[in-house]
Formats: structure tokens, sequence, C-alpha cells
């Protein structure tokens, strides 16, 4: 069997995708190799290693060969819109892509909407007739309507927690979100056997909803 190399989104979705892998035997890494600061990490008997990058990245480094297989945010994959096959919907870190802003809030003749995913904004409200004007921020989106710099903004919305403590409420839901596992072309047709064993180990385990 080739070695695999895993383009693996750091934070909260990597732990809930280890708990996946694990579930479906896969490799993955011992739990003492991820607390460290290494950012490429092996499986134990070396059958895959796992490169720990930003969710953003993800798609980054398996779209140029860097890593066969990667595990990316649907939102993400949305907004770059990359050049790498999505194999398998994984049902972990599901949240929502939505527009939110102040209760109550009526749309005047042009507005603008603060975002981390302008192309994702600019395709909704086209499709809905809707102009308006995109600001594009990479942080901290919920205080641009207190600060005054948009009206609405377009950002993941998982329990509503932080938008209510910023006086903003969840006005539509663009999407639902889920990881994927995406894998880079060329490794598709060179892996196909090994890329295939993890597509068929982690469908199985996604269908049965193994707890983890």
């Amino acid at each position: 069997m080739k070695k695999l190399i895993v383009a693996m989104p750091k934070g909260r979705l990597m732990e809930e995708t280890f708990g996946l892998f694990r579930a479906a035997g896969l490799p993955v890494p011992a739990p003492d190799d991820l607390s460290s600061r290494r950012l490429t990490v092996p499986s134990p008997g070396g059958e895959a290693e796992f490169l720990l990058v930003k969710p953003s990245d993800v798609s980054v480094y398996v779209e140029y060969g860097a890593a066969d297989l990667g595990v990316a945010g649907k939102d993400v994959l949305l907004e770059e819109s990359r050049d790498v096959y999505e194999l398998l919907d994984l049902g972990v870190g599901r949240c929502r892509l939505s527009v939110a802003g102040r209760p109550g809030w009526v749309p005047g003749l042009r507005s603008r909407v603060a975002t981390k995913y302008p192309s994702v904004a600019r395709r909704y409200f086209r499709e809905r007739g809707e102009q308006v004007e995109v600001i594009t921020l990479s942080g901290s989106v919920e205080l641009a309507p207190a600060a005054g710099l948009a009206d609405r903004i377009v950002d993941i919305v998982s329990t509503g927690t932080t938008l209510r403590e910023n006086g903003l409420t969840e006005l539509e839901i663009i999407r639902e979100i889920t990881a994927r596992l995406i894998a880079n072309r060329a490794s598709y047709r060179m892996k196909s056997r090994e890329i295939g064993h993890w597509v068929d180990r982690l469908a199985e385990t996604v269908r049965e909803e193994v707890p983890r």
C-alpha cells in the first residue's frame, strides 16, 4: 500500500475528524503526537502522514498535490472553488452558513454585507436579485453591524451564541455546512487503491453513525 498524505484542519474539526477516522479503523496519530507543536504527524504504522494546517488552507495543499487527501468544510469549498475532487460528506463539523443582522432589520435601497465569504455572498444576493455592497473581513465579522460598517453579515453559525451576544439574529440560512473528504485529481488516479479503501471505510462508518 502506498503512503497517503492527508491535510487536516487544525482546531475542533480536526478532533472530530480524527474521531471519525478512528471509528472507521483508519490509521491516526497517537494522542501525544497531536499535543506537540509538530505540523507533520505520521500514523504509528507509517501508512499515512498528516499535515496540520489552517482550515482555509487544506484545499490549497490538496489542489497543488502537497497532500493526496484533505478534510475541508463545505463553506471553504464553496468560497474558493478549488480544482479538487469532493469524495464524501463526512457528516462532522455541522453548522450553517447564514445571513444575520439586527432583529427587525428592514432592507433599504442599497445595503452593505460584511463577510469572510465574499464570493458566496455576492453569488447568493445576485441570485436573489438583491443589490448589496459586499465588504470582505478576515475576522470578528459580528462587530460590523454594531460599528456601522455593514447592515448584515454572512458567516458561519453553529449555536448562535456569538450572534446573540453581539445583538444579532439569524435572518436567512444560505445552506447547511459539513466537512468533506477531498482528493487531489492526480492522486485519485495514482493511489486509487489506497484512496478507495479510505472512502469505503469512511462511507460505511458515516452510514452506520458509529458512536464516537
